[in-house]
């Protein structure tokens, strides 16, 4: 209600897997943990007239730049393990 989105939209999310909706006595609610990554989807949907198969898309390669820079972290500790040494 806030963003005055369609609640269409939310459906088209939680279809696609990219947000899970979960229902309690017949009333829908979303995880305050997704609310961050839901208002990113409705920016792209809204000003920047992405479809939801882009925001997939984007959901996707963001998912893998958060993994590669978790995986150089863990590597750049290792080394520095090394280097003390």
């Amino acid at each position: 209600m806030h963003h005055k989105i369609e609640m269409s939209f939310i459906h088209s999310l939680n279809e696609s897997g990219l947000i899970q909706i979960t229902t309690v006595e017949r009333t829908q609610y979303i995880s305050r943990e997704q609310l961050s990554d839901l208002e990113k989807m409705i920016r792209l949907h809204y000003e920047l007239d992405i479809n939801i198969e882009g925001i997939e898309s984007i959901a996707h390669l963001l998912q893998r730049v958060e993994n590669l820079h978790e995986e150089l972290t863990v590597l750049k500790n290792r080394l520095k393990l090394y280097e003390n040494e």
